[in-house]
């Protein structure tokens, strides 16, 4: 060791070198992170899986650097790629039979298309490649699928049935779709439509439910009736653009000499409401401070008065079903048949209390005021549980004349 130099001295030698090591590594690190980073957005474009992507990725990057090497080399290969395999699919396609290979081949043609267009339109790609167009390939199959289903949409329209009219509906659209206004597909998705349309009659509401059959009596029976038949005619028929289906009720049919092509009957039946609620009785104490006075002080003098609440209450669970059956009117035979059901609990509370009034919360004269308390009129406990079965009526009819 040199005259004057310390171990402090090494110690600091050897952190300078620790710190110079660190710099190399850190700079290493960072060099081969950039490399690898390079290496992924530069990965050649013929190594992808999907060529299409590739080929249109190469284009623009070669509309900013025309001189980029990997995509100079790869446009006219992948093209060529994209060429051959959307042709072997199409020849494939054009061998089948179900209609729906019309989706598939238009797609194999807009593909072609697009990696036309990608190249045309750029003229760095354009003289590496001369793109052949598929236009007018495409423009004949649209018109050669428009026409396919034009002609099952007649076939299906001439069987004269709901279920062949739903299909002549979906073949007329599909025709519209490919070529807008093909023929006169319009005017025929509008007859098949039409055709496909009935005339649903809802017949009045049966009661044989608890009210109708004991000392309630009948007296919700119009109430029934204006809760679902009319309810439901009117609300299904402002909005009846959405479904193939006419609304009536029965009256309405008979007044405008309608022959119903499917009826639907509602049946009321099984409404459990107990006659007498049940009641239970409990009690709790209430309590508060009061002042008295003062005392030689000034100061405040308090005393705590007690109450008790003596609390009854009445409640029951009304429990309803409603069947819901619709019918082909001429066959007989049954589209559908639900019965929807659902419940609603009435409670009520009264109290008379003992002792100090000044112990007695807000919540305690509530319940001492309410001391005249009588059981729901029938039309409350109706439209409680009507407003909860209702929906799953509306939505079922809903469901069976929609497609």
């Amino acid at each position: 060791m040199q005259p004057g130099f310390t171990s402090l001295h090494l110690q600091g030698l050897i952190l300078k070198q620790r710190r110079y090591e660190m710099r190399i590594l850190l700079y290493s690190c960072t060099l081969v992170l950039l490399i690898l980073t390079a290496c992924s957005t530069s990965k050649n474009y013929l190594e992808r899986s999907d060529a299409d992507k590739a080929l249109l990725d190469a284009v623009k990057k070669i509309n900013k650097t025309t001189t980029y090497e990997k995509a100079v080399e790869a446009i006219p290969v992948l093209y060529n790629t994209i060429k051959t395999n959307h042709l072997a699919r199409l020849s494939d396609l054009k061998q089948e039979k179900d209609p729906a290979r019309w989706d598939k081949i238009i797609r194999e043609y807009e593909a072609l298309q697009d990696a036309y267009d990608a190249i045309i339109n750029s003229d760095a790609a354009f003289r590496l490649v001369t793109p052949q167009s598929f236009s007018s390939e495409l423009l004949d199959a649209r018109e050669a699928a428009a026409g396919e289903y034009y002609d099952l949409g007649l076939q299906a329209l001439g069987k004269q049935t709901r279920d062949d009219a739903k299909k002549a509906y979906s073949y007329f659209k599909k025709s519209e779709k490919y070529v807008p206004g093909y023929k006169d597909a319009k005017l025929k998705i509008q007859e098949a439509l039409d055709s496909a349309t009935v005339n649903v009659m809802i017949n009045p509401v049966q009661d044989n439910s608890f009210f109708f059959n004991s000392s309630w009596g009948n007296a919700g029976y119009n109430y029934s009736n204006e809760y679902f038949q009319q309810t439901l005619v009117r609300e299904l028929s402002n909005t009846n653009s959405r479904y193939p289906a006419r609304f009536y009720t029965d009256w309405q049919a008979r007044r405008d000499n309608i022959q119903p092509d499917w009826v639907i009957d509602l049946k009321l039946r099984n409404i459990d409401i107990p006659y007498y609620p049940s009641q239970d009785k409990y009690q709790r104490t209430s309590s508060a401070q009061v002042q008295l006075g003062t005392d030689t002080s000034g100061n405040p003098v308090y005393r705590t008065v007690y109450a008790t609440v003596y609390i009854t209450r009445a409640s029951f669970t009304a429990r309803a079903n409603m069947d819901v059956s619709i019918t082909d009117a001429k066959s007989g035979k049954s589209i559908s048949y639900r019965s929807f059901s659902d419940s609603y609990r009435w409670q009520q509370e009264s109290a008379t209390y003992s002792g100090d009034s000044r112990a007695l919360s807000s919540r305690d004269w509530e319940l001492i005021n309410n001391s005249g308390y009588g059981n729901p009129r029938k039309e409350d406990i109706l439209n409680e549980l009507y407003r909860k079965i209702y929906p799953q009526v509306k939505n079922n009819i809903i469901y069976a004349v929609d497609w």
